[in-house]
């Protein structure tokens, strides 16, 4: 625990450097980092390899955790994004004169020390870094086991251009990979300002229940697409394979198609994209008796109690048929995250009801929930998605990893 408690004042006291710094040098460790990832790419990438000889190919987790050139190349792009936007720091929100002379305005800042405990998602190492780094915030590290070679890599490049660079290189920490060092971080009363878990609801609950310190809840995603009566086919069939195949272990991906029954009988021009990425449909039983000889057999499932409601961060989805779009609400509020939620439709007064019924972070209509994403929504990059209402909300860029402050200007004025 000594060891834990060095590092968290080294954070610390790295914070009050951290918020000082010009947003000028920020920018030109990031634009550093970044040339750097693509320069090392070969031993970012060999780090990645040692991890991913640990994983089953057949894991869903196994594609979270795979780097590859392109990726690399991807976050060093990312970084350089986040480098284009402007400081969220000393942004005057408010502001006024008092009748007594007071001058009060409310202006941002960093939070401090912003702890992460993520699974296997080497990127996240990257993303979270340079997000904290551009709003003034120390990033504080706890990643899974699984990524811990590509996380040491990741950790050592970046310290090493803080270091280039004339930074603290404790304005980045990589705490252990051990269950230790999540009790320690959710524990560090007066040390770590706020804690964003990245991972799956597992994760996600126990940070929550067992921290002592602020948390801000992310990532876990139940997400519902809903092909509406009035739903236009073509757009259809692009949405949902999109949503579905793009990427299956991320939280944005679709795990449940709804469909109106009146719409069953293009149920299976609907699905047929996804046969070519082998996608297992768990149907209900008007959908599975339509499927059943037109979709390939052995990827024709019957739903379960436990198929809806169930994050599948896998070549695997649910199916479930509804006769209105009240019906389609229902399926939502019960079985949604609150993470992202999408209609198919050209009834404008279906869209509205959508929009305007469906609790989630994010709601789309005619379009596919794989932009939900912080880069997508022209953040840079996100620390996260929040699917809370208190706080930020949706993905996280810099503006929700800053706090604010008062700040009050007199001339001698006392109370009466």
């Amino acid at each position: 625990m000594e060891d834990f408690s060095r590092m968290f004042k080294a954070a610390k006291a790295a914070s009050i450097k951290a918020a000082q710094l010009s947003d000028d040098l920020r920018n030109e460790v990031l634009n550093t980092l970044a040339d750097r990832i693509v320069a090392q790419e070969e031993s970012l990438l060999k780090a990645n390899a040692e991890d991913l000889a640990r994983k089953d190919k057949n894991d869903p987790m196994y594609d979270r955790l795979a780097l590859s050139a392109s990726r690399l190349e991807g976050i060093a792009a990312d970084m350089k994004k986040v480098a284009t936007l402007p400081s969220p720091l000393g942004r005057i929100t408010d502001e006024r004169t008092m009748p007594n002379g007071l001058y009060i305005r409310r202006t941002s800042v960093p939070f401090g020390v912003i702890g992460i405990v993520c699974e296997a998602r080497p990127n996240v190492t990257y993303d979270v870094f340079s997000l904290c780094f551009k709003s003034g915030n120390v990033c504080m590290l706890k990643g899974g086991k699984d990524a811990d070679a590509s996380n040491q890599a990741a950790a050592q490049l970046i310290r090493d251009v803080l270091s280039e660079k004339g930074v603290d290189p404790d304005v980045f920490v990589l705490l252990p990979s051990s269950h230790e060092a999540v009790g320690a971080m959710l524990s560090a009363i007066g040390y770590v300002d706020l804690v964003i878990p990245r991972g799956g609801r597992r994760l996600i609950d126990f940070v929550r229940d067992n921290a002592k310190v602020p948390v801000i809840e992310t990532g876990a995603g139940v997400v519902n697409t809903y092909f509406d009566k009035c739903g236009d086919l073509e757009k259809g069939k692009a949405i949902v394979n999109n949503a579905k195949t793009r990427r299956v272990s991320v939280c944005n991906a679709l795990d449940c198609l709804i469909v109106h029954e009146d719409r069953l009988c293009d149920l299976y021009e609907l699905c047929a994209p996804m046969t070519s990425h082998n996608v297992v449909v768990y149907a209900d039983e008007k959908a599975y008796e339509v499927l059943d000889g037109n979709y390939p057999g052995e990827l024709l499932k019957h739903a379960t109690a436990e198929t809806f409601g169930t994050e599948m961060l896998s070549y695997s989805m649910g199916l479930r048929t509804v006769a209105s779009l009240d019906e389609a609400l229902e399926h939502i509020r019960e079985y949604g995250s609150g993470h992202s939620e999408s209609i198919v439709t050209e009834d404008k007064a279906a869209a509205e009801r959508f929009r305007n019924e469906v609790d989630a972070a994010c709601v789309y209509v005619n379009a596919p929930t794989s932009f939900s994403d912080g880069a997508q929504f022209g953040l840079g990059a996100e620390i996260g998605i929040s699917t809370q209402k208190l706080g930020a909300r949706g993905p996280m860029g810099l503006e929700e990893i800053t706090t604010y402050k008062w700040l009050i200007d007199g001339n001698g004025q006392t109370r009466p």
